[in-house]
């Protein structure tokens, strides 16, 4: 096989372990879809998910679910880009919408995001509104910027809606949950419940 192409896929398959947001299969998945033209048996690979703290990650849950208090959908993991996570946070408003319940507005980092903060120890956090009013999304950020300062994290913020929030540092730190629903389908029950 390519030397190229070992780096690519181990690459991917540790940084995917160490999101913590994966189980065994669903990394397989994701590596046999990634690299479907290439006809590998990703049964065999070695992987072994992540044993850290979840210390830092927990600190951000709880941002991240006291936000829904302030009508705030709050996503991790949420698409792989900014403009995934968007299109992401709005279908998840018209869901909510639809059962009744009444969003301000949203935050959320995409697995770029993640891959960023494994790298660098740094994590952006995108918000925004849904009625594209721009004092309504800086109000918004301030109060995500509000509860990230409360639980004790780093925050660097120009308090613009031009720029994402940066927790720096933030030491990523999440382990596997096979019992915790992330993505839409969690920041749909963490709303509901607040």
């Amino acid at each position: 096989m390519d030397p190229d192409l070992v780096e690519e896929i181990e690459y991917l398959k540790d940084l995917l372990a160490k999101s913590g947001f994966f189980s065994v299969d669903e990394i397989i998945e994701i590596l046999e879809d990634q690299f479907i033209e290439e006809d590998i048996d990703f049964s065999d690979y070695d992987i072994s998910l992540n044993d850290y703290s979840s210390e830092n990650f927990s600190r951000l849950e709880k941002v991240f679910s006291s936000l829904a208090n302030e009508k705030i959908i709050a996503i991790h993991n949420c698409g792989y880009d900014i403009e995934e996570g968007v299109a992401d946070a709005f279908e998840l408003f018209v869901h909510l919408n639809n059962n009744k319940f009444k969003a301000e507005g949203f935050c959320f980092y995409t697995f770029e995001d993640i891959e960023d903060a494994i790298l660098d120890d740094k994590l952006k956090i995108t918000f925004g509104d849904f009625e594209n009013n721009e004092k309504k999304a800086l109000e918004i950020g301030k109060t995500v910027s509000k509860y990230l300062k409360e639980e004790s994290f780093n925050v660097n913020w120009d308090e613009t809606i031009n720029n994402q929030i940066e927790i720096d540092p933030f030491k990523w730190d999440k382990s596997y949950n096979d019992d915790e629903e992330y993505e839409i389908e969690g920041a749909y029950e963490v709303f509901v419940k607040n």
